[in-house]
């Protein structure tokens, strides 16, 4: 995450950040805005509600004491308090009295901030805090495009590298490793908190993720159908879901067709490219892969080691951020690329990729760190504890500012709608 030091420096990246929820909406018709009810998605009228929602609770009304711009707007916009199906069904406002709150939100904040009004609580922090969860759902809107099958959003601006693949395994000393946040990090998520030792024995970790032809060969091997791969969870899961490959994935139709796999990218089909990473596939099926390959999945912490080389850094090229020719971030290629690209973003240890391109699902249950103390936003970590995964490492989707090796991501064991990779370790 970028080290800020003053509320104005903030200001420029909400503006950027709201442009970016824009951009990803604003080409969409009124009719795409009525989304059908999922439980891995949201309706993009009420987000848009929801994104400013937060930024007026937590600046406006917690910092600065502002009444409410709406004044019902607990009760159409608080996620903590209103279920997840109940917001298709909601008296939201219309899209531009929306766009309207949106402006009115962020000219708030805006005056505020540089006015020198009285405040009630750390400014920065809150002006952070409703940074990066706009960023969030920044990159929640580009899962229900993909989800429903919406054109993609033209925010590209980058040309793919064609890198080829990245093999073998780059290899870890047993030791004592710190991981975690230290107070002098700046802003950290409640579930970073605090920096503390683990003792890890010596592993080996892939140097980059599972390719599409590695994971194709999987398939090949019947590794969908064979129960012996699977967890009982996992078998449970693939039964139900009648999964036989990765979630946008066909037969590539035609005699002579290029590849014999194609993948859905938003609203179109696209071949499989033997050297990108495996994506939209969940814990499950990364499990079960590892089971046929004879691998398993790192730890959190072993991911964390990997990336960073067991020192301080923030990135697994060191402390400075900025992503040009090191990862592939900021939706600014807009696709994953070949696993071998980016070689100068490697880690200590030789991992590539360990920022951006897909997030990349661990070994660890999603928990808290010793001595954890839920932040203000009290339902951000809490809630999650002992139902999702880790997953790290962000992806091409993901901001630049948000993401750090130490930034821990989470979700359900069965999701594999989001962008979502593994590599693997040497099975011990």
């Amino acid at each position: 995450m970028l080290q800020i030091s003053r509320a104005e420096e903030v200001l420029p990246l909400l503006a950027d950040a709201r442009r970016r929820s824009h951009a990803y909406t604003a080409d969409l018709s009124d009719e795409q805005f009525r989304v059908p009810l999922l439980d891995i998605i949201n309706p993009f009228l009420w987000e848009l509600g929801h994104i400013a929602y937060f930024a007026e609770f937590w600046i406006l009304r917690h910092v600065y004491r502002q009444s409410p711009i709406l004044p019902n707007a607990d009760q159409l916009y608080d996620s903590a308090k209103i279920p997840h199906d109940d917001r298709w069904s909601l008296p939201l406002p219309s899209r531009e009295q929306t766009l309207a709150f949106m402006a009115e939100e962020l000219r708030r904040v805006k005056e505020l901030t540089t006015g020198g009004a009285p405040t009630h609580a750390d400014p920065l922090y809150f002006l952070r805090l409703a940074l990066y969860h706009e960023d969030m759902h920044g990159e929640a809107f580009l899962y229900t495009r993909q989800t429903l099958a919406y054109p993609r959003p033209n925010v590209t601006r980058l040309t793919p590298p064609e890198a080829g693949p990245f093999p073998g395994d780059a290899y870890v000393p047993g030791g004592v490793y710190e991981i975690g946040a230290r107070p002098d990090d700046g802003f950290v998520f409640d579930n970073e908190k605090w920096a503390h030792e683990v003792r890890l024995e010596e592993f080996a970790i892939a140097r980059a993720p599972v390719t599409n032809a590695e994971f194709a060969a999987f398939i090949a091997d019947g590794g969908y159908r064979r129960r012996e791969l699977w967890t009982e969870e996992g078998w449970a899961w693939r039964q139900s879901a009648e999964a036989e490959h990765p979630l946008y994935w066909r037969r590539a139709a035609g005699v002579g067709a290029a590849t014999e796999w194609e993948r859905r990218h938003f609203d179109r089909w696209v071949p499989v490219r033997a050297h990108e990473p495996v994506c939209h596939v969940n814990w499950h099926e990364a499990q079960a892969y590892c089971a046929w390959a004879g691998r398993r999945l790192p730890t959190e912490a072993e991911w964390e080691v990997a990336a960073t080389g067991g020192t301080r850094r923030r990135y697994p090229w060191g402390d400075e951020p900025g992503p040009a020719g090191r990862a592939n971030l900021d939706a600014a290629i807009g696709d994953v690329v070949d696993v071998g690209a980016y070689p100068e973003g490697d880690s200590p240890f030789g991992c590539r990729q360990m920022i951006g391109n897909v997030w990349e699902w661990t070994a660890t249950p999603f928990g808290p760190y010793p001595g954890f103390a839920p932040d203000p936003y009290k339902e951000y970590s809490q809630p999650w504890f002992g139902t999702h995964m880790v997953l790290r490492g962000g992806a091409w989707s993901t901001r630049e500012r948000l993401i750090t090796t130490r930034w821990r991501n989470f979700y359900r064991p069965l999701r594999r709608d989001i962008i979502t990779g593994f590599r693997t370790c040497a099975a011990a």
